[in-house]
């Protein structure tokens, strides 16, 4: 069982699963840097020095509060915008063909079909 364990951890698609948790967390943190440090102190400039996160309620004994659940939603949005414009890149960059041989303007199909033309002229002539 172990040794099944092992195999399955080490499989690539497990390992990429991996790095791509730490790099989400780490992108998460960065992201919650920069809402919380570059863009609520500018919200609150402009909102006349007010800090969302400290907006608040309470009700009872409970202290309900929805700045943080604001400046949460903001966080989501960032991230969310932000993984959406890496997709947009990631796929423009994938249709580039990496494949072709510097040099080559031809498909392999193209080279192909030239050669049987010119095989054909050869048994014409």
């Amino acid at each position: 069982m172990f040794k099944q364990f092992l195999r399955f951890a080490v499989r690539g698609n497990v390992v990429d699963l991996a790095v791509g948790v730490i790099i989400g967390t780490a992108f998460g943190k960065i992201v919650t840097s920069l809402v919380d440090d570059l863009v609520m102190p500018i919200i609150g400039i402009l909102l006349g020095g007010i800090n969302l996160k400290e907006f608040s309620f309470t009700f009872k004994d409970s202290s309900i509060q929805y700045g943080s659940f604001l400046q949460t939603v903001l966080d989501f949005i960032i991230i969310t915008y932000s993984i959406f414009f890496f997709v947009q890149l990631f796929y423009k960059l994938r249709k580039i063909d990496h494949d072709k041989p510097i040099g080559q303007t031809k498909t392999n199909s193209e080279l192909l079909l030239e050669e049987i033309r010119d095989l054909l002229k050869e048994k014409r002539e």
